[in-house]
């Protein structure tokens, strides 16, 4: 499990303003988060973005020794959600759609997820997401909409 000590004081403030202080009731990061290693490598609140880093671990691999695509979207899934957090709590995600543009081999040892918020339209907010290597090559990207509970 990710220690809470490992999250930026900042973005802890933030989430706990924006949950009325009732951040003893959320699990952030999420335990699916940790259960990836996932690792917060940076964040922008002004403009919106959160990067997370994922290890590529044999466990998640196909047949042919590359990362399985639902581990992809599950850490897409991983980056957005955390970022939805930021922008408008509470939602869930509605839709992701995820583009792949190539194979995400074990050799890469890492993908690092970028999320950005798009927009608001009423109760739906929109997102992108660009998953890449260490060299900034594009292995996917991905567009989802999350749904406000009101």
């Amino acid at each position: 499990m990710i220690d809470k000590e490992q999250i930026p004081k900042e973005l802890l403030l933030l989430l706990e303003e924006k949950f009325h202080g009732k951040m003893d009731e959320i699990d952030f990061p999420p335990p699916v988060f940790a259960a990836m290693k996932g690792e917060l490598i940076d964040y922008n609140i002004e403009q919106e973005f959160l990067i997370n880093r994922f290890p590529i671990l044999t466990e998640q691999l196909n047949p042919y020794g590359n990362m399985q695509g639902g581990i992809i979207a599950a850490a897409i899934d991983n980056t957005i959600g955390p970022l939805s957090m930021l922008v408008s709590p509470p939602n869930f995600t509605r839709h992701i759609e995820v583009k792949y543009s190539q194979v995400v081999s074990a050799e890469l040892d890492y993908i690092y997820v970028t999320a950005k918020f798009i927009q608001k339209k009423k109760r739906q907010l929109f997102f992108e997401a660009v998953v890449e290597d260490s060299h900034g090559e594009k292995l996917a990207s991905a567009k989802s909409i999350h749904w406000l509970i009101e």
